[in-house]
């Protein structure tokens, strides 16, 4: 059977494997049943600074999907009742996207506080 039609919501993105123009039959079938409570949609902006900012303060390197799902459930947090456990899956890394949109800000080579920061640890220096 052919894909759904897609929500008016879906635009082109970043986020790799993820085709703007396809709906799974299961997922359709969920939405058309309604077993959902809201659809919350991220940008690809929002996506990459997710996963730039996961990567920088909490050390985990996750490629734009993951991005992706982090901001989701972060808005999710948001509005959630105090106690509430939310969880989020980040089953990617982002080393398949070094050549992507995703570290398209990061120069090749590094500054002089990223080389005196590589020089401050003698056994790891490049």
């Amino acid at each position: 059977a052919p894909p759904a039609a897609p929500p008016p919501v879906l635009k082109p993105h970043p986020i790799q494997g993820w085709t703007p123009d396809f709906i799974p039959m299961n997922l359709s079938a969920g939405l058309d049943a309604k077993l959902h409570d809201e659809v919350i949609t991220v940008t690809g902006e929002e996506s990459i600074a997710t996963s730039l900012s996961l990567a920088q303060h909490e050390g985990i390197f996750t490629g734009i999907s993951g991005g992706a799902g982090m901001a989701t459930a972060l808005k999710v947090a948001a509005s959630a009742p105090k106690g509430s456990a939310i969880l989020v899956m980040l089953p990617d890394t982002a080393e398949r996207y070094l050549s992507t949109p995703l570290f398209a800000k990061i120069e090749a080579e590094m500054d002089e506080g990223e080389l005196e920061i590589s020089r401050s640890t003698p056994g790891f220096q490049l």
